[in-house]
């Protein structure tokens, strides 16, 4: 069973005029295999610096902790051996690669992570299906990665790459920003048919219930000024819902900067 242990991690950002400006401030945090993790906290509380910081983000710069999947040392790996690791993330703002076709792009990353060529006749049909069960028409195959999709398009292709690719451990970086309530279910089914498998560890990153309406998470972690502040089961996401996050924020000093 594959586990990611972050320990004491603090974590700055690179800015213009400041030099390193402190974002977290200490996360302890393990996600097992089959488990399903929701960050839920304000804006500017660090949750995408984390999300970003577990992926190799330049702009952020480890300044103590430690990150650890299966006992290997993730920051000692770069970007790309992260994720042949079995690092995912979707961002919350996926990025266009124009002159690269989605087929491509995907076959090419099944085949880094897996260490060999899929066998054709069995990765089309499974591309198809994959596009099919997110409501993505199969010829978005045949474009360029998310160049001219809409937002939630874009989403939804994330979520097409974690089920084919099958990570050890998906960062979901806000995926249910910016969806309609039938492309969250969409979505969702996505994320809930990985979690199924048992071989994936999710960990959520959201503002809002919305999407854990869906998707059940197994622990619930307030974040709050760059560190975890409560934790809970999924009765936690429905306090949160009633009460919001104001008496977390008055507890936790000044609030720190970061996406």
């Amino acid at each position: 069973m594959s586990v990611l242990e972050i320990r004491d991690l603090h974590v700055s950002v690179k800015t213009a005029d400041e030099g390193l400006k402190p974002i977290l401030d200490g996360v302890d945090l393990t996600v097992r295999a089959g488990e399903t993790h929701a960050i839920m906290g304000p804006n500017g509380s660090g949750k995408s610096t984390l999300a970003y910081s577990i992926a190799g983000h330049p702009k952020y710069q480890v300044t103590s902790g430690s990150v650890t999947l299966d006992g290997e040392d993730v920051l000692a790996m770069s970007v790309d051996e992260r994720a042949r690791a079995g690092l995912f993330l979707a961002m919350q703002y996926p990025v266009e690669v124009p002159g690269v076709s989605v087929a491509n792009f995907l076959r090419t990353a099944k085949t880094a992570i897996d260490g060999e060529a899929p066998k054709l006749r069995t990765w089309v049909k499974d591309l198809r299906g994959a596009m099919e069960q997110l409501g993505m028409d199969p010829k978005f195959t045949e474009r360029n990665v998310n160049e001219g999709f809409s937002g939630g398009e874009k989403k939804r292709h994330e979520i097409v790459q974690l089920e084919l690719l099958q990570p050890k451990l998906a960062v979901l970086d806000e995926t249910d920003s910016g969806l309609d309530i039938d492309a969250l279910r969409v979505v969702s089914g996505g994320i809930n048919r990985v979690k199924a498998t048992g071989r994936t560890g999710l960990l959520l990153i959201t503002h809002y219930t919305r999407i854990l309406r869906y998707v059940t998470p197994d622990h619930v972690h307030v974040f709050v000024g760059g560190r975890i502040v409560e934790e809970g089961g999924p009765e936690l996401a429905e306090k949160l819902e009633e009460t919001g996050y104001e008496r977390y924020v008055a507890g936790a000093g000044p609030a720190k900067a970061g996406a």
